[in-house]
């Protein structure tokens, strides 16, 4: 069996048992990334970090409410970006996501159907590039 697809990746993520964001960096397979996202959905909400084991920037971020979620680009410490929506919601309507431990709102703009949200992220995981992903929209 080929190694590609199964590269190592970065991540910290919402614990499914306290509901808390977990700060602790793990390197794992995409697939405990894949099973720690199935389990935080099927609770409804959670939020992930992800990045290149070799490279500190840039981080993923998908915060992710139901099945309404919002993609952030880490580029440096300074630099933040948000992925520009799918429109699964409109413009002015607000969704609210948990940032960390808190839930934030942002408006339709911002908010892509959780299913093609994941796809980025996994495809992040594959490429590492986030440029190909969609239309980022700096802070």
């Amino acid at each position: 069996m080929g190694t590609m697809g199964w590269m190592s990746v970065v991540w910290a993520a919402t614990s499914p048992e306290s509901g808390l964001f977990h700060p602790v960096e793990r390197c794992s397979e995409v697939k405990d990334l894949s099973d720690r996202f199935n389990e935080l959905r099927s609770r409804g909400q959670g939020y992930v970090e992800v990045r290149s084991p070799n490279r500190e920037f840039p981080v993923l971020i998908l915060a992710f409410r139901d099945d309404h979620a919002v993609v952030h680009l880490m580029s440096s410490t300074e630099r933040m970006s948000l992925l520009v929506g799918d429109g699964t919601v409109p413009s002015d309507a607000e969704v609210e996501v948990p940032i960390m431990d808190d839930l934030a709102a942002f408006t339709g703009d911002f908010v892509l159907d959780i299913d093609r949200a994941w796809d980025l992220l996994h495809s992040f995981t594959q490429t590492q590039a986030a440029g190909p992903l969609g239309e980022w929209c700096e802070l």
